[in-house]
This record gives structure tokens, sequence and C-alpha cells, in this order.
């Protein structure tokens, strides 16, 4: 379980938020109300107080490179630290990455090119599959979808729901309210830097 307590920073909270394995919490709001900054906080990427602890860890007593890699933010655009996309993919994960890839029906071809020349769907969903073969326990996603189409979004969706089938743990941020209706077991709104369920 995905546990938050008293999570806040100047700006939002205090944020108490409880996720079971294999259940999707669903977060609406304004833009500008802070959602992408509780996934960051909640990922231990921005400054905050409170506690978070998935299962039997907690975020205060473990390396925060530990935590990132089983508490995994994947951003609506996702960074490149390299200009080739292979290098973002080691040989051990290379063959997930080309299994998601084909759930996501992206060319084979893609791993080979340079992220320059890849188009911003292409990007968003490397981003995910990026993420997805860490085999994290939590995975905390922005607007994943936001720049795909109806049919890739489904895709998405499909793969999402099956990693949730086998325990995955998702906080979902999204401004399209189907998405939410459909992958969301619990569902919030953050407005004036308040969490509460819809």
């Amino acid at each position: 379980m995905l546990n938050l307590q008293n999570l806040q920073n100047a700006i939002i909270g205090p944020i108490d938020l409880r996720v079971e394995p294999g259940h999707c919490a669903a977060i609406a709001g304004p833009s500008g109300s802070g959602k992408s900054l509780l996934l960051r906080m909640l990922a231990d990427l921005d400054p905050h107080s409170g506690t978070a602890t998935l299962g039997n860890m907690d975020r205060c007593r473990v390396p925060a490179p530990e935590w990132r890699r089983q508490v995994v933010y994947v951003a609506a655009e996702a960074g490149w630290w390299s200009e080739d996309v292979a290098d973002h993919f080691s040989s051990a994960t290379r063959h997930a990455a080309e299994t998601y890839a084909a759930q996501l029906a992206l060319d084979p071809a893609v791993f080979a090119r340079p992220v320059r020349l890849l188009s911003t769907g292409e990007r968003q969903r490397l981003g995910l599959i990026r993420a997805l073969v860490a085999r994290p326990r939590a995975l905390l996603l922005d607007e994943p979808t936001s720049a795909l189409d109806p049919t890739s979004t489904a895709r998405v969706e499909t793969v999402l729901r099956a990693l949730m089938a086998e325990g995955l743990i998702i906080v979902l941020v999204s401004h399209d309210d189907s998405q939410r209706d459909r992958l969301g077991h619990q569902h919030y709104t953050l407005t004036a830097g308040k969490l509460d369920p819809r």
C-alpha cells in the first residue's frame, strides 16, 4: 500500500492518501492547482514535509534513488539525457521495452532513432516504457496520454490495467474526465492546495 500522511509544502497540503496495490487514485483539478507538484513531492523530487510509505519502505529511511526506483514519476513530457533513444534503455531492459513498444503500436525502429526525430506522441509513449521496464511498485502519471490519439490512448490504458491486475499502484493526474473514470478506483480533486474525495 502507498500511504501518505501530512504531505505538504508552502503551496499544497497537508495531504493524506492511501492507495492499495492494484488500484489507481485519479486526481483532477484546475491548471496550476499543484497536481504535478503533488506527484513530484510524492516522488521525493521537490522539498516537502510529511511521511510517505510504500509497504514497509519508509521514504524518510531510504536513499532517494532507491525510493525513486520503486515510486516512479512519469512527466507529461519526458526528459532525455542522450540524443539517441537506444541510450535510454539498457541491454537488460531492451527486450521488455520492445515488448511494450509493440503493445503501444510503436515501430521497433524507434529505438534506433535520435530523440529529436520523434513525434511528441512517440516521446510520450517511450517515456512511459522507460518507467515500466524499471518494474516499479508505484507509478505516478502526469497526463500520460495528453499527446495521443484515442486509439493510442486505449492501448496505454490496456497496458496499465494489466499491470494493475498484477498489483501495480498508480496515482494518475489527468484533465480527461473519461480517462479518470476508466482507470480510477479512487477519485479526488485538488483545489486550493487540498485533496478532497470526489
